[in-house]
């Protein structure tokens, strides 16, 4: 147990140094505008809850939640690799499986409680009142992610704030102004998310 909290203060450590050195470092402005993945489609993640139906078998069509391994089960249908696929790939998958029970099987399937894969989500860390992995949605903005998060601490340097986005294979870190868009109405500062962002608050210095 002493182990575990040793490794967790350490986490903590390194956490609170990271937002401390983006604190200091002048990053460029984040594009107000980004294009997100043409064709965007929502992919398919642990602990989604997916309706399954199934035309003219309502007794296999059923509510099945992707497990944290990223596979399903339902009837006639086990260990599945659901994660990673769009819906519509699901249900062909799904109807191939089944096609072995049932003549010419047609399925549907649909996201009804998405969380989504952890690739596709954005991570709040910092100095929100709620910190945590949002799953992405489209034409998600700035405001919207701090809406999801509860906003900011009383502590929180928000014109400081960074987001940590992968552009061609790269990382790159670029300044957002969370201050001005929350307390002072600057609809300027307000920008586009986009999947797999990491946004980064750090404590203001008194």
């Amino acid at each position: 147990m002493e182990t575990k909290i040793c490794n967790l203060r350490s986490v903590f450590a390194i956490l609170a140094l990271f937002l401390s050195l983006s604190a200091c470092t002048s990053y460029p402005p984040l594009n107000p505008r980004a294009e997100p993945p043409a064709d965007y489609t929502y992919i398919i993640g642990p602990g989604d809850s997916l309706e399954m139906f199934v035309w003219g078998n309502p007794e296999i069509s059923r509510t099945v939640v992707v497990r944290p391994d990223g596979k399903i089960s339902a009837p006639l249908v086990e260990e599945l690799p659901a994660t990673g696929k769009t819906p519509y790939q699901l249900a062909r998958d799904i109807e191939k499986e089944l096609s072995r029970y049932i003549r010419n099987p047609l399925v549907t399937v649909i996201v009804s409680g998405f969380v989504g894969p952890y690739s596709e989500q954005i991570r709040v860390v910092g100095e929100a009142e709620e910190p945590q992995a949002v799953p992405y949605r489209e034409h998600m903005t700035l405001l919207d992610l701090m809406i999801a998060v509860g906003g900011l601490t009383d502590f929180a340097a928000g014109n400081r704030a960074v987001v940590v986005r992968r552009i061609n294979g790269v990382q790159r870190q670029f300044r957002v102004r969370i201050d001005d868009l929350l307390r002072d109405g600057d609809i300027s500062a307000n920008v586009d998310m986009l999947p797999g962002d990491i946004l980064i608050i750090p404590e203001a210095f008194f």
